[in-house]
């Protein structure tokens, strides 16, 4: 897990532990508005009512989380403002809601060493009402990146995958990097697929870019769903950190 560090969250720890299971009934997520763009955001490219509903859904469950903000600039971390956390009991049974989207029914936030940043993901897929057969929900981000680079569909394609190089990212995209070393491979297509296979990732879901800023949401992100700030580089591409190796970006056409 992406773990809080620093003087930023000292006093939280103490508020903050695993107790076992509970038996709370779960509560069903209040229906998805679905907003407008920025100007400026639309401006970029044609943005589709299912991708505003992706962005709206990431947005609603950073919201309920409590607005957890984390800040890069360059390898130093900070996180100006911490929200709830994954096994705080007033949100265990969202998180459970998560993992019920990939099919694990068992867990919840009280699970603190399941990693739940790929089922976040499944979930705000599955409630903005993507298909699975476009994005097949999964408790490891391996398994639907696999289908999508491996995916010959051709130009009509609803997911593209490119290196952090060759495109820039735009809000509805999804941006992926490693977690077991720094300096991850280029993917160039499916004969690269099989690095994928059974390693550890993180991807986060693009919410908004302005100028070399880039706003991200993801689960699991320091024991939260988190909101990410990057900064991009002179020309808009990703650059990978020690903290995050960025490698892939998921170009959303849907």
């Amino acid at each position: 897990m992406w773990k809080p560090l620093g003087i930023v969250v000292v006093a939280y720890l103490t508020l903050t532990a695993c107790g076992g299971p509970s038996k709370k009934p779960l509560k069903a997520p209040p229906p998805v508005s679905v907003p407008r763009l920025p100007e400026s955001a639309e401006k970029m490219r044609p943005v589709s009512a299912m991708t505003r509903r992706i962005l709206a859904v990431a947005k609603r469950e950073w919201e309920y989380f409590g607005q957890q903000r984390i800040v890069f600039q360059g390898d130093e971390e900070s996180i100006p403002h911490v929200g709830f956390w994954e096994d705080d009991e007033s949100h265990v049974y969202r998180v459970a809601a998560y993992w019920r989207s990939v099919n694990m029914p068992g867990l919840d936030g009280n699970d603190c060493k399941q990693p739940w940043s790929a089922a976040f993901i499944s979930y705000v897929m599955q409630m903005a009402g993507v298909p699975a057969y476009l994005f097949p929900p999964s408790r490891a981000h391996w398994v639907y990146l696999k289908h999508i680079i491996g995916d010959p569909g051709g130009p009509e394609r609803s997911f593209v995958a490119h290196g952090i190089n060759d495109y820039k990212p735009a809000p509805g995209d999804l941006i992926c990097a490693t977690r077991e070393h720094y300096g991850a491979p280029m993917i160039r297509g499916a004969s690269d697929a099989m690095f994928l296979e059974n390693n550890k990732l993180h991807c986060d879901i693009v919410v908004a870019r302005q100028g070399t800023t880039l706003e991200v949401i993801g689960g699991n992100v320091r024991n939260s769903v988190s909101k990410t700030v990057l900064t991009l580089t002179a020309k808009g591409h990703l650059q990978p950190m020690k903290r995050r190796p960025w490698f892939l970006v998921i170009e959303n056409r849907l």
